[in-house]
Formats: structure tokens, C-alpha cells, sequence
């Protein structure tokens, strides 16, 4: 039997989560990713996170032991910049609330960074940085009150870290909203854009999306019309992910990017039962009953066929009852 990453012909992965938690490598993350180029596999990194250029991304890769070229990797500051550019004409004045890279990213594209609201900037583009303090946010809210168009590089509300998780860029456009009533543009994840340019980037025909986050990975690829495959090494769980609504569900379930080299199991269904491996499963009424172990993830993949296939169309998250039956 083929393994997982024998269908696809390149891996279009998150960082945070995926491949570090912080500065560290998740523990195999970093020999799965090495092993792609063997089996004839692309390899691009998509991120969301604005506080640093690819090239400086690549470099804290490469320093890890992954693959990595500059141009592997395609972020949020990048796309955000390109989104501002189409808004505002050449020469506006932009007020920068994020990292010295999201100013480069502006000043590429002939528009003009600034620092405060008092120099009446035509617009605001707010991405990540650990730096961002009250002040700057202050700024922003001053400016988008004022009329200026408002673009968000993403909107994740957490970052996982070596310690836990923390606040993200969302938190701090949640801030700004909060403050003046506005809803800003947003340019990454979960926009197709994104995904779009990197697997152009890299002449992929059947790209999997991997990424621990069912609302900005997840959702992102499945609106790029590309596979998805969510990774349990980050912020999502099978709780959330069995949960998850229709948009954000994703098309495989993997422990570790080791399941890159497993055989994926596939799902049988019979008579209203679905059979995953060693387990089963079967929608009830408010849940599903699951023959299996919670800690056989091959459970968790026939719990969500059954749910799934009970619930197509579900807007929002659902709250399924879990019954285990061992």
C-alpha cells in the first residue's frame, strides 16, 4: 500500500505548530520534512506571520536542520503589502503597525511608511510583531477611526510557543476593532491567495495543505480548492477538529508529519457504520457512538466520517456527544 505522501507532489506546511513550537523543532518534524525531496516531493512553507522576512524564516529553518530556500517561503507581510497596493495609489502614506520586514514589504510597493496618525496616512496595515506595545496600537485605532483603509496581514489569534500558546495577531486587530468598530481587510490565511502563489511558486498540480489550525490552514486550503491535512502538534485537537464546521474540515487527520510515510487508512462505510482501521463509528442522535480507544487516532477518523457524513452542512461549530464503546 502507498504511503500518505505518495499522492501529492508537494507539502505546502504551516511553520508554528507544524515544523516549531518557538525556536525549537517539533521532535521529527524536521527528518520528515528532509525525507520529501527523496520521494520526488515539493516543499514551500506558508505563514502568516509578519514579523519576519522568508529570508529570515529560511535562515531559522535551515538552522534547524529543514530545507529551506529563500524562496520557499511565502508570508502574510508579503500578500498584505500586495493587498494594501491595490487599495491606495502610489506615493500614500501608510502607517505601519508591525515589524521593520511588514515597512520594507510597504516601501517595495512605492508606498510611504509612517509612525504616527498625526501624519494623516491613507491607510493601515497591521501585522504580528513581539515589539507592539499600547502606543502603537493607539496609533492605528486613531488612523482607521480617522477613514484610513485598514488592511490585517492575518487575524490568528494564537501562536503556539515553547511555553503554551499566546496572543497573536488577531488579539492586537481584535484591539483595534474593539476600538473603533471597523472590520479590516484581511490578506493571509485563511485567503486562497496565499496558498495559490505557493504552490505557483512552486509548479505543484496536487499540493496538501499541512497545518495545526482548522481556521486559518484548514479553511485557507480548502478555499484553494487543494487537499488539507491537519496535524496534531499544534493548536487543533480531534475534540475541535471532530467539531469543526464544514469549512474547516480537513480532508486527512495526522498525528505527526511522520504519517507523511504511513499508509493513510481508509474509510469503509456500511449500513450507517464507518469503519476506519480498527475502529467504528455511527451518528446518533446529539453524537456518535465510537468503537475504539480515544487514544487510537484511527477512532477519531471514523468518528469523523460518521459525523460528518450526518452533518454536510454545518455553518458553525457543532458539540457531538462522544459515547466510547471498547
Amino acid at each position: 500500500m502507498a504511503d500518505f505522501i505518495d499522492a501529492f507532489d508537494a507539502v505546502l506546511s504551516d511553520l508554528d505548530g507544524v515544523v516549531y513550537a518557538g525556536p525549537h523543532a517539533i521532535p521529527g518534524a524536521v527528518e520528515a520534512l528532509q525525507a520529501l525531496e527523496g520521494r520526488g516531493v515539493r516543499l514551500g512553507y506558508v505563514t502568516n506571520n509578519a514579523s519576519r522576512s522568508p529570508a529570515e524564516v529560511a535562515a531559522h529553518l535551515r538552522e534547524l536542520g529543514a530545507p529551506a530556500a529563500d524562496d520557499d517561503v511565502v508570508s502574510s507581510a508579503q500578500a498584505g503589502a500586495e493587498l494594501l497596493a491595490g487599495q491606495v495609489p502610489q506615493g500614500a502614506r501608510v502607517l505601519v503597525t508591525g515589524s521593520q520586514f511588514l515597512a520594507h514589504e510597504v516601501e517595495q510597493r512605492g508606498l510611504v511608511p509612517v509612525a504616527s496618525a498625526e501624519d494623516a496616512p491613507d491607510a493601515v496595515i497591521q501585522g504580528f510583531s513581539p515589539d507592539l506595545g499600547w502606543k502603537q496600537l493607539a496609533e492605528a485605532a486613531y488612523a482607521v477611526a480617522a477613514g484610513a483603509v485598514w488592511v490585517a496581514t492575518n487575524t490568528d489569534m494564537s501562536i503556539p510557543q515553547a511555553r503554551g500558546k499566546a496572543p497573536g495577531n488577531g488579539t492586537l486587530v481584535a484591539a483595534v476593532r474593539a476600538a473603533t468598530g471597523r472590520e479590516p481587510l484581511v490578506a493571509g490565511k485563511p485567503e486562497a491567495p496565499l496558498f495559490l502563489a505557493a504552490a505557483e511558486r512552486l509548479g505543484a498540480r496536487r499540493p496538501v495543505v499541512v497545518g495545526d489550525r482548522l481556521d486559518t490552514d484548514i479553511l485557507g486550503g480548502n478555499r484553494a480548492g487543494f487537499a488539507t491535512a491537519a496535524v496534531l502538534t499544534g493548536v487543533d485537537t480531534p475534540e475541535t477538529i471532530l467539531a469543526a464546521r464544514t469549512a474547516e474540515r480537513p480532508g486527512f487527520i495526522l498525528a505527526t508529519l511522520a504519517d507523511f510515510y504511513r499508509p493513510y487508512p481508509g474509510t469503509v462505510a456500511d449500513d450507517g457504520v464507518w469503519r476506519v482501521g480498527g475502529a467504528a463509528a455511527r451518528s446518533v442522535a446529539g453524537g456518535v457512538e465510537v468503537s475504539g480507544s480515544p487514544d487510537d487516532l484511527d477512532a477519531w477518523r471514523a468518528a469523523c466520517a460518521a459525523w460528518w457524513s450526518a452533518h454536510p452542512d454545518a455553518d458553525g461549530p457543532t458539540s457531538p456527544e462522544l459515547r466510547w464503546e471498547r
